[in-house]
This record gives structure tokens, C-alpha cells and sequence, in this order.
């Protein structure tokens, strides 16, 4: 299939790997509870896991999410302890609530404990959705025709003072690989593209 023959949304999508560069972390958005809160709230101690995910995605975002769940689950690091996990709406139409509830489905199928406290599902206006997605290089479009965002599938691993350390793509994440890149950015190292 040449570039032409590409749809145009998905020649558009991606993950820039900004690696080493920090996000904005006096970006404020709405997490479950509804609450005005800063990225760098999640930030200081630990290492951070960052999902850009939408709330009512037909099907991507679910199976990234469910992914990074699975591969968590098998780790001994702990949640709130060894890391904590943001998940970011680049939906601007996703509210607390869907938060809420996407939060409430996942912490049924993660059920470590810490999770409830460091696992935050956060929504955002426009100018925060993109200030971030553009610091993390995470690319996305929204495809008029299927009325759907069409977006890359991956998780970002991010030091402790807010860097990009290392990028996981797909839907699947090897335990090793995933405790490998906390345990690295836990230790402030960043991996290479």
C-alpha cells in the first residue's frame, strides 16, 4: 500500500518519541472525582505510567489499557508505591464521570493494592489535551467519517521529575519490558528509541 493509498487520518497519527524532554507539569485537568489537579500532582516520587486513552473508544483504547493492566498484574513492583499510572481523555467531551467509570472497570480487573489511589483517569479542555499530547508526541486526529479519533496505541514510562524515558507500542506490553522501563526511569535513566 503506497502512502496514497493510506487513509489521510492515519497518515496523520503517531508517537513523536520526545525522549528525554519533560511535560508540562502545570497542566491542569479534572480527575475522577471531579477535582481541579495538576500533572505534577502525580509527579515528584515515582515514576509515572501515562496512557492517552478516550473514554467511550469503540475499541483501541480499551484493548491498550487492558494490555497495560495485564502486564501489571504480573509485576511485583506496586502500584503508589513503585509507580503510579495516569490515564489522560484526548476527548474533550469526556467528563468526570466516564472517568469515574472507566476508572471503577479497571480497578475491577487490577486488583492490586494501592491501586484505587495511584491509578488517576483524567479529563481536559482543549488547550491542556494539547499542550500534553504535544510534549509526549502522541499524535491523534478526529476522522469525520467514522466519527472516531484515530490514534496511535502505546504507553509512555516517565521519570520521576516528569521526562520521557521510554515508549511501549501496541496493545501488548511484556512484563519485563514494562518493569525494566519503571525500574529505569524510577533511577532517572532514559531508554533510546
Amino acid at each position: 500500500m503506497t502512502s496514497s493509498q493510506v487513509p489521510a487520518a492515519l497518515r496523520e497519527i503517531g508517537f513523536d518519541q520526545n525522549l528525554d524532554q519533560h511535560v508540562p507539569l502545570d497542566v491542569t485537568f479534572r480527575d475522577e472525582r471531579g477535582a481541579t489537579v495538576r500533572l505534577g500532582d502525580y509527579f515528584g516520587k515515582r515514576p509515572v505510567v501515562l496512557v492517552f486513552a478516550y473514554y467511550d473508544c469503540p475499541m483501541l483504547c480499551t484493548q491498550v489499557i487492558n494490555g497495560l493492566s495485564s502486564a501489571l498484574g504480573v509485576l511485583s513492583l506496586k502500584p503508589g508505591q513503585d509507580f503510579e499510572i495516569v490515564t489522560v481523555s484526548f476527548n474533550p467531551a469526556d467528563t468526570p464521570a466516564s472517568a469515574s467509570a472507566k476508572k471503577a472497570m479497571y480497578l475491577e480487573r487490577y486488583k492490586r493494592e494501592g491501586a484505587a489511589e495511584s491509578w488517576h483517569f483524567l479529563t481536559g479542555d482543549p488547550p491542556s489535551i494539547e499542550r500534553l499530547t504535544k510534549a509526549a508526541g502522541f499524535r491523534y486526529v478526529w476522522d469525520a467519517p467514522t466519527k472516531q479519533f484515530a490514534h496511535p496505541s502505546g504507553i509512555i514510562v516517565l521519570t520521576p521529575d516528569g521526562r520521557l524515558a521510554r515508549y511501549l507500542f501496541g496493545i501488548e506490553y511484556g512484563p519485563r519490558d514494562l518493569r525494566y522501563a519503571i525500574v529505569e526511569a524510577s533511577d532517572g535513566r532514559i531508554g533510546n528509541a
